[in-house]
């Protein structure tokens, strides 16, 4: 059967031992692996692996050897508890041993999980799965966590009280971050925040997530606030160079915006309304992101904003886009803005 996103991080969360098998594919090997260590971890808890009910087979040594999973599932350990045989990076050369062990498995044996790359609609191992009436075959992409993944995140490592703007930063990392570097910086959350009973803060969260080429991202934005367009080329290529993804740049681009317009709109001036920006705008940018906002203004800032939200949907959408492009092209139009 078929497992669409939001079952699928149900049933990891919570996986059903009378289920045959599941199969996880998808293009992002990163992902995969924190999905699959997810649903190992809640199938036979924390000691698992120590009381070796957990069996290891490479789909090399399936490929050799197909008897080897059905033995797998049904042998008995010398610990209780539920059982897991694992095949990883399995393809259609796999097939003959897993269809084997899903054909004979019953109430008791080890659950089968198979883990793969992106397979094709026709794929004859993932056909397998999605028509088994006992088995689950679920599409892992590379789309950010959902609010719902971020809480999960946050509560398995005892971090409960958060502000609404470290959400709202927090969502935007969990965007343009990997699994792995997310979940790090979670972990670093937690244990940033130890003995600490105020909430978290939008502060709290800038301290503990990665350095991503901030400088070279700020020079960026501040070249299109001030409309010096003819260098957004050169900088790009920069930032590109780094690892900067267009999204970064985008949320990045969206936060700056989004900071000038509050300053410009601010009854006692720019810099009042940058003094009361959270998080923090850091004091040596303070006077120049002033003379940015007096220079656009609200209603040339408003305008902005709205251009940068439909470039962020943009890069998010299904369509396949050439996203640096897409923003480059975005970055260029703000900076004719801001000359006009």
């Amino acid at each position: 059967m078929k497992l669409n996103a939001r079952d699928a991080r149900a049933f990891f969360a919570k996986p059903d031992p009378k289920k045959a098998g599941v199969l996880i594919y998808g293009p992002d090997a990163m992902r995969i692996a924190l999905k699959r260590q997810e649903l190992i971890a809640n199938l036979i808890g924390p000691n698992g692996d120590d009381e070796m009910r957990l069996t290891r087979i490479p789909a090399s040594d399936l490929r050799k050897e197909p008897a080897q999973l059905l033995d797998a599932i049904t042998a008995q350990g010398f610990f209780p508890g539920p059982r897991v045989a694992f095949v990883e990076e399995a393809n259609d050369t796999a097939l003959k041993g897993i269809e084997a062990a899903l054909t004979e498995w019953r109430e008791g044996d080890a659950t089968v999980v198979v883990t793969a790359g992106q397979l094709k609609p026709t794929s004859k191992l993932r056909k397998l799965f999605e028509g088994h009436a006992n088995a689950y075959a679920t599409a892992i992409y590379a789309d950010p966590p959902g609010r719902d993944e971020i809480e999960s995140e946050l509560r398995k490592a005892g971090v409960s009280d958060i502000s609404q703007e470290a959400m709202s930063d927090l969502l935007d990392l969990g965007r343009v971050l990997d699994p792995g570097d997310f979940r790090q910086t979670v972990e670093k959350l937690s244990l940033y925040k130890i003995g600490d009973t105020k909430p978290v803060s939008a502060e709290d969260v800038g301290n503990c997530a990665p350095v991503i080429t901030e400088a070279a991202l700020d020079d960026a934005i501040d070249i299109v606030a001030e409309g010096r367009f003819a260098e957004i080329g050169p900088i790009l290529n920069k930032l590109e160079g780094q690892g900067v993804q267009p999204v970064r740049l985008c949320i990045g681009a969206n936060q700056h915006f989004r900071k000038l317009y509050v300053a410009a709109s601010d009854p006692g001036g720019p810099e009042a309304g940058l003094a009361r920006a959270r998080p923090p705008v850091p004091y040596m940018r303070k006077d120049r992101m002033a003379r940015q906002a007096r220079g656009w203004g609200s209603l040339k800032l408003e305008q902005a904003l709205k251009l940068l939200v439909d470039t962020d949907l943009q890069l998010r959408s299904a369509q396949p886009v050439p996203q640096m492009a897409v923003m480059e092209r975005a970055l260029i139009r703000l900076a004719m803005m801001a000359r006009n």
